[in-house]
């Protein structure tokens, strides 16, 4: 038995700007960045032996920052990147703003767009697409390290880590547009020698619980 965190990267600049990133390479925004070393606070203690990452920075720089406070450090674990764990590719959609593109072709195509399992933006990737290609990454690459008692670390994207966690907690494609992953928080799996695994969360709580946690917690800051 093994223990897999995964972990998307803190808010980047095109979060911030409610603009659809998917491949683009944009940094972290400070608030990213904040909470990419809230993440490492999460992750001291934790057991890691391998980092994986995809190739873009947000999803480097937000582990970097995060192992340096659970004090585990980004150079000294083992670390593969490969673009199979990259975000959803948006196609034409990737720079434009969200808000804009609701106004342009109405909210409900934009939902579909965003949150739907098979529907693909135009000249980009759906979420089953995405799944399409992380999936065959994690039983190549991913499973066989957590087979063999390694404990891992993904640091990745919010599409690549929904598509992933469809599989992990059996949700099924119209369980899985209502499933959020929150920027910058740490959860975990254990994972059992056959590959059947069980989160440490509820999965369909926890982007209100982070975002309630957040609130008050700015707002102790602010007092």
């Amino acid at each position: 038995m093994a223990k897999l965190w995964l972990l998307r990267h803190g808010e980047s600049e095109w979060n911030l700007q409610n603009r659809f990133t998917g491949w683009t390479d944009v940094g972290l925004s400070d608030r990213g960045k904040a909470e990419a070393l809230e993440a490492g606070e999460q992750l001291k203690g934790a057991q890691l032996d391998i980092l994986y990452t995809s190739v873009l920075s947000r999803a480097i720089d937000t582990a970097k920052l995060a192992l340096g406070v659970s004090g585990h450090g980004f150079d000294n674990l083992p670390r593969f990147e490969d673009q199979a764990l990259n975000e959803r590719h948006y196609g034409d959609l990737q720079g434009l703003n969200k808000a804009e593109i609701g106004k342009q072709y109405g909210q409900e195509q934009l939902h579909k767009w965003r949150r739907s399992y098979d529907i693909q933006p135009p000249n980009g990737e759906s979420l089953k697409d995405t799944k399409d290609r992380v999936m065959p990454y994690w039983h190549s690459k991913i499973l066989p390290d957590l087979k063999a008692g390694k404990n891992l670390l993904i640091s990745a994207h919010g599409n690549s880590l929904r598509a992933l966690v469809m599989v992990l907690s059996d949700f099924s494609p119209e369980e899985i547009p209502s499933i959020e992953i929150p920027t910058g928080y740490a959860f975990s799996y254990m994972v059992q020698p056959d590959g059947s695994a069980t989160c440490d969360v509820n999965m369909r709580e926890l982007n209100t619980q982070v975002k309630k946690m957040r609130e008050e917690k700015a707002a102790k800051s602010s007092s």
